[in-house]
């Protein structure tokens, strides 16, 4: 009998830790077909006698981003949205790029952990650990490498006088992203402004300035 629990309890770990990380790769690849109409996690496989080279290439990061906006920031994305062969791959690319006092404003991503490295110009990098709020931040310059851990709320300043660009790779092929201003008080309808009142300790009225204009950003 004792022998008997102890196969049990064996068997209940192995699937449980089974469970617990990313299946295996169960093909050489499963290139993303866009024009699929069928819901699953992630994309649909295309036919793997339609592949071609094309499905695993992506050109253009060589230029610079547009960053006339108010946050002087752009990024230039590649994901299985926009590179069909990163599908089931677990892996995706940025190209950010910064004019002077350009900012990617604090935000996080629910389902990567993100590696940075600077290309050129001079970046002032922080996160948010979920214990104690304890901020880490570091000063890079062209060569230097950061990493941003999973879920953890996360921003890049362009603190020199010239543009800056760098690139970031992630752990996911749809690492999603959370600006956290915009989230909070440019919902969808609008999170209550007793609520956001009480949370950031401001009164409605200046709350629901923010909103106005979080909502008319988005």
């Amino acid at each position: 009998m004792a022998s008997r629990f102890l196969f049990l309890a064996l068997f209940a770990l192995a699937i449980s830790h089974a469970f617990g990380s990313d299946p295996s790769q169960l093909q050489d690849f499963c290139v993303a077909d866009p024009m699929s109409q069928v819901f699953v996690n992630g994309f649909v496989c295309k036919n793997p006698n339609a592949v071609t080279a094309d499905d695993f290439f992506f050109s253009g990061l060589d230029k610079a981003g547009n960053t006339s906006n108010n946050l002087g920031s752009s990024v230039t994305p590649v994901s299985a949205a926009n590179l069909g062969g990163l599908n089931t791959l677990g892996i995706s690319l940025a190209r950010l790029d910064f004019a002077p006092a350009g900012l990617i404003a604090p935000h996080y991503h629910p389902r990567a952990t993100e590696i940075l490295v600077v290309i050129e110009g001079t970046l002032y990098v922080g996160f948010v650990a979920s214990t104690n709020n304890q901020l880490f931040t570091k000063v890079l310059n062209k060569g230097d490498v950061f990493v941003f851990p999973q879920g953890l709320i996360h921003f890049q300043f362009n603190k020199g006088w010239t543009n800056a660009v760098a690139l970031s790779g992630l752990s996911s092929q749809n690492p999603g992203v959370v600006t956290v201003a915009n989230a909070v008080f440019g919902s969808n309808p609008a999170i209550s402004d007793d609520v956001l009142a009480k949370a950031f300790m401001l009164d409605k009225n200046t709350i629901d300035w923010l909103q106005a204009k979080f909502s008319a950003a988005n």
